[in-house]
């Protein structure tokens, strides 16, 4: 399980994060969500080591992060947005450099994994497309066999077809106890996956729901016209999406687009919701 504890973090002087709380439990695809500049992939790389809090704690079972101890780094893998990878090598090449320090690694997952993206794995990476190199990662990263899998936009550089491979693959692999986080703007593209869902605004947590915990707060509409008193209203062709509170325990679906807009734009009144 991962911990955060009243953690505070700041670049000189722009605060990031000021006395936050945070628990990722195994099991679940977490949803980190937020506009640019908010700390999101700053909170992965506390995360996995390579930033230092300034107060408070970041625990993964029970190991601090920053100190990077070799029964943590072995069992966690943290995917960024831009990946530098060595042109003249392949993906092959590229995961046997790293599968010497990740014991859980299955040669026989990785190659199911490159096929399941339609990359060749000895195929050189400049010979790629980007969207073929940023595949190759992804198959290389969820082969590795961790408990935890963090991941920065991984769904940049993808076209429409791998975006829905992407989306298959992570639902497999929830389902083995795995922790996983993804860090992203594109909030269409993880729709159906992510749950929980938090959404982070400067220095502080504005959500951290489940999505049941989200339809028995708030309900999703699509009407012909706004509807008085919605948290959230966009009109859409043919009708609109209203985000009201639920005061009659009715059913819906999840926009997160819809709820990211709603919660940006009602924040008091959401953390109240949600407390």
């Amino acid at each position: 399980m991962i911990e955060i504890k009243n953690l505070d973090f700041s670049y000189k002087k722009t605060p990031v994060f000021h006395n936050i709380n945070l628990t990722f439990k195994p099991g679940c695809i977490y949803g980190l969500l937020g506009e640019n500049g908010v700390g999101k992939t700053t909170l992965l790389k506390i995360i996995s080591g390579l930033q230092e809090p300034q107060l408070g704690s970041c625990t993964v079972d029970g190991h601090v992060s920053f100190t990077r101890e070799p029964e943590f780094l072995q069992n966690i893998v943290f995917l960024p947005d831009e990946v530098t990878v060595p042109e003249d090598e392949t993906p092959m090449k590229y995961i046997k450099s790293l599968a010497p320090f990740y014991p859980n690694y299955a040669y026989g997952t990785f190659l199911h994994l490159m096929q399941e993206m339609e990359v060749e794995p000895e195929k050189k990476f400049r010979e790629m497309s980007y969207g073929q190199q940023k595949k190759s990662l992804i198959a290389c990263t969820l082969s590795l066999g961790t408990d935890y899998v963090l991941l920065d936009e991984p769904t940049n550089g993808l076209d429409i077809p791998s975006k829905a491979d992407f989306r298959t693959l992570l639902s497999k692999r929830s389902t083995e106890g795995t922790t996983i986080i993804i860090s992203t703007h594109q909030v269409k593209d993880v729709e159906n996956l992510i749950d929980p869902i938090i959404i982070l605004t400067h220095d502080d947590v504005l959500l951290n729901a489940t999505i049941d915990q989200v339809t028995s707060k708030l309900t999703f509409s699509y009407d012909t016209a706004p509807v008085d008193g919605a948290l959230y209203s966009e009109q859409m062709p043919g009708g609109c999406m209203n985000v009201c509170v639920n005061n009659d325990g009715s059913e819906s679906k999840v926009n997160i687009e819809a709820l990211f807009n709603a919660v940006l734009r009602n924040k008091n009144l959401i953390k109240e919701l949600f407390k």
